[in-house]
């Protein structure tokens, strides 16, 4: 009976945690589809009339930017950097799991160390350096940007999750005659399949989100995603319902992609856990 009730004590915290973290998007969607005259009231009306005007500012029907570009370099950007994220960091998650070299531990460490600089203090280097290169508001800067941004961790992960492949299944493998690259493409990378997904789905939504960077070294060619939405907020007039229809939006890749990677992305993050 005590074990019962600590289960179902633990299935209604966990509601109670999904609804809290649902409200605030739920709370978005709604708003989206008030005017900006109802969205601006305090308190809130739940009653108010439903439109869709702030969906068609957002798609540019009122005489505004259109959104297709820069959904098109978020999308160009994030995917771009999460294949050489993935492509760059199965071989050396390979070296420091399977292949463990020594000290690998310190590796990994060093690895990770490279995310405690703020972004902000790398921030004017990175600038000077793409000014003089001729690659402001390019999008293949913010491709390498990410890259570079998003493969320590991806190692870090990634390092973890094939160190639960069978060595004798590489040992086969080889005895076989595969080489390292048939080895990892046919091999390793099925195996591991659920935590390559996990880590790309973690990469794609780290690039998606990404700002700073973006707002600073992009202006009209290579604008974001995220740069774009943040035009939609002035200093005068209402503008709440734009920039809530504008966030749904954005969201939605991310959210489509966490949706049909969802089997993946909890197997791959409870990889290892039990034995």
């Amino acid at each position: 009976m005590t074990a019962v009730l600590r289960r179902g004590g633990l299935g209604l915290v966990a509601w109670l945690a999904g609804i809290v973290f649902f409200l605030p998007i739920a709370w978005m969607a709604l708003t989206s589809f008030h005017s900006e005259a109802d969205a601006a009231t305090n308190p809130p009306s739940f009653t108010a009339s439903l439109t869709l005007d702030g969906y068609r500012e957002f798609f540019g029907s009122g005489g505004g930017a259109s959104p297709w570009p820069a959904l098109v370099n978020s999308t160009v950007a994030s995917v771009a950097s999460t294949l050489l994220v993935l492509l760059l960091a199965l071989p050396a998650a390979y070296a420091l799991s399977i292949r463990p070299v020594r000290k690998w531990t310190d590796v990994l460490f060093f690895f990770l160390s490279t995310k405690m600089l703020p972004a902000v203090a790398g921030l004017l280097p990175i600038y000077l350096f793409a000014k003089n290169a001729g690659m402001l508001d390019n999008i293949w800067l913010l491709v390498v940007l990410y890259t570079s941004m998003n493969l320590p961790i991806a190692v870090w992960m990634m390092q973890s999750f094939l160190a639960e492949v069978p060595v004798a299944v590489i040992e086969a493998a080889r005895v076989d005659g595969a080489r390292l690259p048939v080895i990892l493409a046919r091999v390793v990378a099925p195996i591991a399949l659920p935590g390559i997904a996990a880590t790309a789905l973690i990469c794609f939504i780290f690039s998606w989100n990404e700002l700073l960077f973006a707002r600073v070294l992009t202006g009209v060619v290579a604008e974001t995603a995220p740069v774009f939405l943040t035009g939609f907020i002035t200093s005068q007039g209402l503008f709440l319902a734009k920039v809530c229809a504008a966030s749904l939006v954005i969201s939605l890749p991310v959210l489509a992609a966490g949706f049909a990677a969802q089997d993946k992305l909890v197997q791959g993050l409870s990889l290892g856990a039990v034995k």
